[in-house]
């Protein structure tokens, strides 16, 4: 399964960006048994499956928010941005869902965190202004471990403490959360030592590569959690694991589509099916960067992906998958085509 680096070449992971692609650790610490592992067999595709898992990427403008129903649990991974709350909460109205059982922020940055305050602890004046929200409920938390001074992160601790929420840290050494119902969730990043010599003050990162990273396993589907993770985490995580446990039938696109994920390498490992990506419209303050960018999906059409199968929340709105554990559906609002439109204008801007 997992085999940790010391932290001095964790530390060095991140540094050297032109590390080799040296061969997979064979030598596993832990028993193989804690990690699922999917048939060589893909996931069949199957239209209108009443399958018991059901993910949906909201869509909630710039940032990241993925709802995870199993008939046990509701998981929200990530709650957008401070400036997307009335997205967010919208997308949680569709979804009629009032009790979020595990709550997990990948990393501190406003755009993954920014709505997770109000739904832990929203204030008279918020719940006027959302009053769904009333007798809304999150019952744990998790998160990288990794402290940061911005008022976000502060406001969202501080609702944590005055709730008396259940809280952990996640790091690869953590056992797969139980999602219920057979759904497990396997975290692969960050490392223990990772974490300790960032909170320690020894390295600094930026936070995009302190991004919880994390696979969900339900019979044979699978779907790869990024955060905003960037290239030197791929290549950790690609130099650290066998290949047969992260394969994945889908992806969720690293840093919303940005040139800064989604290596060649890393996609010759998962071996999606399907790309989805969360990115906010074209207005410059919520898609300052102009996500998705052309490197990754290049790179997705080259690791053999359908086009028909690379989704984003900014042309195709919300995105639902529905799995049984062997077939899946993946379902968004827009049908309509602009992978091939967007690869051109992002050539001619090449260009200039």
């Amino acid at each position: 399964m997992k085999k940790f680096l010391s932290a001095a070449m964790v530390f060095a992971t991140f540094l050297i960006c032109g590390c080799g692609g040296g061969g997979q650790n064979s030598g596993n610490e832990n028993s193989s048994a804690e990690i699922e592992t999917q048939s060589d067999e893909p996931v069949a595709e199957a239209k209108d499956v009443k399958g018991d898992l059901k993910i949906t990427m909201l869509n909630v403008g710039q940032g990241d928010a993925i709802l995870i129903q199993t008939k046990s649990q509701n998981i929200l991974i990530d709650t957008s941005d401070t400036d997307e709350r009335d997205l967010l909460v919208a997308e949680l109205e569709k979804a009629k869902i009032k009790t979020v059982d595990k709550l997990i922020l990948t990393h501190p940055h406003a755009d993954h965190i920014g709505g997770a305050k109000l739904l832990i602890s929203p204030t008279n004046k918020e719940l006027k202004s959302y009053p769904y929200l009333k007798d809304f409920l999150v019952r744990e938390v998790y998160d990288n471990g990794v402290a940061s001074t911005s008022p976000v992160y502060k406001g969202y601790m501080s609702a944590v403490k005055s709730k008396n929420l259940k809280y952990e840290s996640l790091t690869s050494d953590h056992d797969p959360l139980d999602f219920g119902n057979g759904v497990k969730f396997e975290i692969l990043f960050p490392t223990p030592e990772t974490a300790k010599l960032i909170k320690n003050g020894e390295t600094k990162t930026d936070p995009n590569n302190e991004s919880v990273v994390g696979r969900l396993v339900y019979k044979k589907f699978s779907m790869m959690f990024t955060g905003d993770a960037e290239k030197p985490v791929e290549r950790y995580i690609v130099n650290n694991f066998d290949k047969k446990n992260l394969k994945s039938t889908i992806l969720k696109s690293g840093h919303h589509g940005s040139y800064t994920a989604s290596t060649k390498d890393f996609l010759n490992a998962v071996t999606p099916q399907y790309v989805l990506i969360s990115a906010g419209p074209e207005e410059e303050r919520r898609n300052t960067y102009g996500h998705p960018h052309l490197e990754p999906l290049e790179n997705y059409i080259a690791a053999g992906i359908e086009e028909k199968n690379i989704l984003c929340t900014r042309f195709n709105g919300t995105i639902t998958i529905k799995t049984d554990g062997k077939n899946v559906s993946v379902e968004s609002e827009e049908k309509g085509a602009w992978l091939d439109e967007w690869i051109a204008k992002k050539k001619k801007e090449r260009k200039k």
